[in-house]
């Protein structure tokens, strides 16, 4: 079992930088890929990004290439997703997920956290 937390989401404006933090409870953290994920109203969970449970391997979708970078420290049992040159269209709550073998997809991950607001303005 592994419980997530989320935090570091706020109001920021275009072009700006944020930096989300999960932090999970449990030994096994290292034991887990880890993934971020986003929602806004009326849409489906979409895939950001996700790195594997060393830290060796990340996929960042096509849409934050370039922009986001998901991190994370085994130590700290905390995974990071920096983001900068935030767009409006960014504006989402966002979720981090572990799940044993990762992937771009929801149905790949086992836990999930409550989620933190990110909201851009123009």
């Amino acid at each position: 079992q592994v419980q997530l937390v989320e935090s570091g989401g706020g109001l920021v404006q275009a072009g700006g930088s944020l930096r989300l933090s999960c932090a999970a409870s449990g030994r096994t953290f290292s034991r887990y890929d880890m993934a971020w994920f986003r929602r806004t109203p009326g849409k489906e969970r979409e895939f950001v990004a996700t790195i594997t449970s060393g830290g060796t391997g990340t996929i960042h979708a096509d849409s934050v290439k370039g922009r986001f970078t998901i991190s994370r420290d085994n130590a700290k049992n905390t995974v990071y997703l920096q983001m900068n040159s935030l767009k409006p269209e960014d504006t989402a709550v966002y979720y981090c997920a572990a799940g044993p073998t990762g992937g771009t997809t929801v149905n790949s991950y086992l836990y999930w956290g409550q989620g933190t607001q990110v909201t851009v303005s123009s």
